[in-house]
């Protein structure tokens, strides 16, 4: 049994991994940075990739110390945190947004300048797009164990040349000098590209996709816990050095593109219109081709992934019954607009993406704190009750109430009023878990879960690499 793979295989499955992260609507973010920032794109790109990048990464690592699963990670809190936390996370990272999003972007960038103005804003040709485009989705998502093939091997490197191509160009012969910083980013720049890192949703992602890439390196023959982190940490840093490459560059597309295509709205047109410039008609069908071909690989790993999630904590419905019911859920809210969809999904990233950050980080200082659950309680508290009034105000319910009570909270008005809360949260969970004698939580290494491979045989794949070795004192 192969427990070992080559330098080329490592690479095939870090852009596996990579290729699920690029998404249609993941490619749109830097590049409006880079052009409301100008010649100061330095410093919120800094923080956009503390927050796009950054975390990502660190999310794989955690995610590789629980076997690739999110649950016993959010376990850590509380089993009933756990199930709403994470049904709400796969819901959103699949059929509630980013499936249907990722639809309505490849229809938007790939399709529609194709067609004359009364074809491109006809509801049908939508419909069959999208029904089109979710049946291939669903044709590609019914075998996980193929992905590295499909995606590693095949999609991404396409997709990478005729991004690659654009980006050079534009690297060669820059179209226009920088600008001046514009508003949001004359004044806390860095803050508002840290939450603008928010909207790529890569966190999130890496938590998702962790059960389903954890399939495709099995496939290999790969089962060794040891083995199996050591291949995801390695995809997981290939993974980031491509994000932070192309963000960087997309950034540098948008921050030079001001002088010949001026301000546009967002960043799906700031590349189409950057690339007509660029590389004429040909340019404007390579982004084509590009954005469609990354909404291919993102809806797959977002289809699979949500499907295989649902798979294990409703084992009476099958993958691919699952499959089927979350990528036609995808189909039916494509069809309400783009629009709706945005309007509907920002509230619900605003909840979960600083829980997911407190959690991720929560998991990597673990031995600093003993693993208490009063700390994993008290900072997601403080984080969450921030986050659920940061959800409201983006849902444009009560926003004049809500940041008159808030404002007192440091970076409230930048969206990081939830961090200082989630510090405190922790530090109360220490002082309580002291003051009630609570027993440490020891998680038992990927070393030592190799040890333990029995025990993996018959319980799940996170039990193999992470067990309490004594349970909290009640």
């Amino acid at each position: 049994m192969r427990t070992k793979l080559s330098p080329m295989q490592t690479l095939a499955i870090g852009l596996t991994l990579l290729a699920m992260f690029l998404g249609a609507g993941n490619i749109i973010f830097a590049p409006l940075v880079g052009q409301q920032a100008g010649q100061s794109s330095w410093v919120p790109m800094s923080a956009f990739l503390i927050t796009g990048v950054g975390v990502v990464l660190l999310a794989i690592i955690v995610l590789a110390r629980a076997g690739g699963r999110v649950e016993p990670l959010a376990d850590r809190v509380h089993p009933v945190f756990s199930k709403g936390f994470c049904a709400l996370m796969f819901l959103a990272l699949g059929p509630l947004y980013v499936i249907p999003r990722t639809v309505s972007v490849v229809y938007e960038v790939a399709l529609r300048p194709h067609l004359g103005a009364s074809a491109g804003g006809s509801g049908w040709i939508l419909f069959g797009f999208s029904l089109a485009f979710t049946a291939l989705t669903i044709y590609l998502s019914l075998d996980t164990g193929k992905l590295v093939d499909r995606l590693g091997k095949m999609i991404t490197p396409v997709f990478s040349v005729l991004l690659l191509a654009i980006i050079v160009k534009s690297l060669v012969t820059p179209m226009s000098p920088a600008q001046e910083a514009i508003e949001p980013y004359t004044s806390g720049a860095f803050l508002k590209g840290f939450t603008e890192g928010y909207f790529t949703m890569d966190a999130l992602a890496a938590l998702v996709f962790g059960g389903v890439f954890l399939q495709s390196i099995r496939a290999l023959g790969v089962t060794k816990p040891r083995e199996m982190t050591k291949v995801f940490i390695n995809a997981g840093i290939i993974t980031a050095i491509g994000l932070a490459i192309l963000h960087i560059s997309l950034a540098w597309i948008g921050a030079t593109s001001v002088g010949v295509i001026g301000y546009m709205d967002n960043g799906g047109a700031v590349l189409a219109e950057s690339s007509r410039y660029l590389l004429g008609t040909a340019g404007v069908v390579a982004m084509g081709v590009v954005v469609f071909l990354t909404g291919v690989t993102t809806n797959i790993a977002c289809l699979a992934s949500v499907s295989e999630y649902f798979d294990n904590t409703t084992p009476k419905v099958s993958y691919r019954a699952w499959v089927f019911i979350f990528g036609i859920a995808g189909l039916v809210f494509t069809n309400f607009g783009l629009n709706a969809v945005l309007e509907t999904a920002v509230p619900i990233l605003m909840l979960l993406y600083p829980l997911a950050i407190t959690l991720i980080l929560l998991v990597m200082l673990n031995k600093f704190f003993g693993g208490y659950r009063s700390v994993y309680i008290g900072a997601m508290l403080g984080a969450g009750v921030i986050a659920v009034f940061d959800a409201v105000k983006s849902a444009g319910v009560l926003v004049t109430e809500i940041d008159g009570f808030l404002a007192f909270l440091p970076l409230f008005a930048e969206g990081g009023g939830w961090i200082l809360p989630a510090i405190l949260g922790g530090v109360l969970g220490y002082v309580v878990a002291r003051v009630r004698g609570e027993e440490p939580r020891v998680y038992l290494s990927t070393a030592a879960a190799d040890g333990a491979e029995q025990q993996a045989e018959t319980h799940s794949p996170a039990s193999a690499t992470e067990i309490p070795a004594q349970p909290t004192a009640r």
